[in-house]
Order: C-alpha cells, then sequence, then structure tokens
C-alpha cells in the first residue's frame, strides 16, 4: 500500500525487543543473539511465550515511517526443542505451521505447535497448488443470487464463485479464496470471475443488474480500473448495470462500516475515481473518502434479530442511515417470514437470501432473466 520501502523500513524499526525492556524497539543483529540465548537458557515454555509477549509490546505503539505513521500487530508461531523438532529445518517448519493457526485467530494471536498443525499445514499448501490450476481445468463456476427489492420483485443477483474440486467435492469460499489471497492467486481469479460474471449478464434479455465480489487485494494490487473497462468492451454489458462490492474475509464480515478502512487502498480510489465506468462500490461504511451507492446489512445481523433487540436496533440504525443519505439498503441473509416482515416494516429497500432465492446456476432463473423457460427445475424465488 505504501510501497515497498517503506515494508522494509518498518521491518528494520521492529528488528527485535530487549529482553530487558519489552515495550521498547531496538534494532541490530546482536539484539537477536541476545533473543537467542536467553530463549535457550530459560525454562520453556514459559520462556517463549514471555518472550512472545515482549515481542507483541515492542510494536504496540505505532511506528511513523516516511511521514506515515502505521500500526502494526504481531502474530506469533512458536515450536519447542526437541519437543517439536530436533533440527532447524523441523523447528522453522513447525513453528511456520504454528503461525498459520495464529494468523487464522486473528491479529495480536500466539499459537504454540500442536501434533495435528504440521498436516493441516501440508493440506492447506496442496489445496493452494490445486487452485493454482482449477480455472484451466474448469472447476471454478459462478452461482446467482436473486436480489430483490420489496414491491418490485428481483431486480438484480449476487456472483457467487464455486469451487468443485475432483477429489475433495466442494470447497468452501471462506476456504480457498483467502488461500487465493495470500498467494496472490485472486488477482487472475477474479479477473476470470468478473469476466464470466459479465459474459453472463450481457446476454440476458432483461437488463438486471449484477454484483460481483472483489477482494481488497484486487484494488490494492494491478489496475482494477482498466480490467473493468477491458471486461466491460469485451462482454458489451452496459457499466451501470454492473455493482462491485469490497468483499472481506468471513471472519472479518460483522458490521461493514467496521470492517473497511479510514484510510482506504489507493486503488480503491483510483477505481472510484473511473467515473466513466460507472463501477458503484458496494461499501456499507460512513466515509468521507469513497463515495458509495448502496449500503448493505450483514447476514450476522439479521440472522440474530429473534433473539438479540442489539441487532434489532443496528438494522434500525443502517436503514435510517439510508434514508437520511438518500441511498438504497440491501439486507443479506433473509431466510423467514418473521424477517422480511421486520424488514418490510422498517422499509428497507432490498433483500437478499434463501427466502427469495439460493444460489444456483444462471440456467435455473432462466424466466427470471428473461430466457424461455428450462424444463429443468427451477428454484423457487419470492417477489
Amino acid at each position: 500500500m505504501f510501497g515497498h520501502s517503506v515494508g522494509d523500513a518498518l521491518l528494520c524499526e521492529g528488528h527485535g525487543a530487549h529482553e530487558e525492556s519489552g515495550g521498547r524497539r531496538v534494532r541490530g543483529p546482536a539484539r537477536w543473539r541476545r533473543i537467542h540465548r536467553f530463549l535457550r537458557t530459560g525454562p520453556q515454555p514459559a520462556t517463549a511465550e514471555l518472550l512472545a509477549e515482549r515481542l507483541q509490546a515492542a510494536v504496540a505503539d505505532d511506528i511513523e515511517i516516511a511521514g506515515h505513521q502505521l500500526r502494526i500487530g504481531l502474530s506469533v508461531g512458536v515450536a519447542i526443542f526437541p519437543t517439536d523438532g530436533t533440527d532447524a529445518a523441523m523447528l522453522q517448519g513447525n513453528a511456520d505451521a504454528a503461525l498459520y493457526r495464529a494468523k487464522a485467530d486473528g491479529r495480536g494471536s500466539v499459537r504454540f505447535f500442536e501434533a495435528d498443525m504440521d498436516r493441516r499445514l501440508r493440506e492447506r499448501r496442496a489445496l493452494q497448488r490445486d487452485l493454482q490450476s482449477a480455472v484451466d481445468r474448469g472447476e471454478l463456476s459462478i452461482h446467482y443470487q436473486p436480489q430483490s427489492r420489496l414491491g418490485d420483485g428481483v431486480v438484480g443477483f449476487e456472483a457467487l464463485v464455486r469451487w468443485h474440486h475432483p477429489s475433495r467435492g466442494l470447497i468452501p469460499p471462506n476456504t480457498f479464496i483467502p488461500l487465493a489471497e495470500e498467494s496472490g492467486l485472486i488477482i487472475s481469479i477474479g479477473e476470470w470471475i468478473l469476466r464470466e460474471t459479465c459474459r453472463e449478464a450481457a446476454s440476458w434479455p432483461r437488463p438486471l443488474q449484477i454484483a460481483v465480489n472483489l477482494s481488497p487485494v484486487q484494488f490494492q494490487h494491478g489496475d482494477l480500473p482498466t480490467i473493468v473497462h477491458v471486461v466491460l468492451l469485451e462482454t458489451g454489458l452496459a457499466a451501470n448495470r454492473l455493482e462491485s462490492r469490497d468483499h472481506r474475509r468471513g471472519a472479518d464480515r460483522r458490521l461493514y462500516p467496521r470492517t473497511v478502512d479510514p484510510a482506504p487502498p489507493q486503488g480503491a480510489r483510483r477505481a472510484h475515481r473511473h467515473g466513466r465506468f460507472r463501477d458503484r462500490i458496494l461499501l456499507a461504511v460512513l466515509s468521507a473518502i469513497i463515495p458509495f451507492d448502496k449500503i448493505k446489512i450483514d447476514q450476522s445481523f439479521v440472522s440474530t434479530l429473534d433473539r438479540s433487540p442489539q441487532s434489532a436496533a443496528i438494522i434500525r440504525a443502517v436503514i435510517g442511515l439510508g434514508r437520511g443519505l438518500k441511498l438504497p439498503v440491501i439486507a443479506e441473509g433473509v431466510e423467514t417470514a418473521e424477517q422480511l416482515a421486520f424488514l418490510t416494516d422498517e422499509a428497507c429497500d432490498e433483500v437478499q437470501g434463501y427466502l427469495v432465492g439460493r444460489p444456483c446456476p444462471s440456467q435455473d432463473y432462466a424466466e427470471l432473466v428473461g430466457r424461455p423457460p428450462v424444463p429443468a427445475r427451477n428454484p423457487s424465488v419470492a417477489t
């Protein structure tokens, strides 16, 4: 986001932690040698845990690099000699496995190696290798979930990618999307999703909206506005039919105002400035930096309506916010008539969820998109 030079300077700034003053950043390989001796002589695993805490304390404060105030988080994976390995390569590999688990638990986590972590890491890496060729082998497909405007029926669809692994079966998106983001594969996979979705939507007789999820990685790397422009020209899809949403991982997807950074990536600003595409970024966030065109209420709030007064209050507040900003509000994850009734009473504009229609291949919604009916079964859709 800030360039390699800032990243390198940050690594130098937070190079280690002094064992006598855990909150102070230090520099130089000599300090790392002192930490190494400290680790060798202390009782384990308590000594390693204490060091991890001091390392975290060393980066707890904001760091100024090249005029930027940076706040970083530190996740730590620990492997102990000789329990977790008898040589450097084995210890490093097992510490790496623990680090993957620490990252999955969230920023600031410390995890010690456990016996099954190595197996899980190997499976993860194997899955990542398989994902590299998933597009070429035709294993990825797009399913479409209808979005309904209350009182008007279906007005559009959200495109959702599916991966049918040849031996593992259906791989959940919350499993393979993070893998694609970590490896950079999301750039090519995301472009494929965008192209396939726009090509399909352009073939519909009815000019319905189509929403495509984009990863933050796509905003930060590559030339997203140019890719969108080229895809729209190639497929012939009208630009005002395309909505793109900054998609956050499942662990982060709570209330969208919380999940969007106050200072968004430069790529997102560039994407929005590309006005001729009218690429409507679906960010449910109050931001003076990135204008947005629609507010989306996460399904976690809708699903807890019947048992959480807080969820109901938040939904009311978001709908009121949309009304004040003259922006449409869509609620996802609507599965019951009671949820739909609540959203109708609160004057929510649009809904999406199993009650409206499940994610299905496009042919299952042939009649909705204006094509002749398909003899096979069609899913039931509330209008």
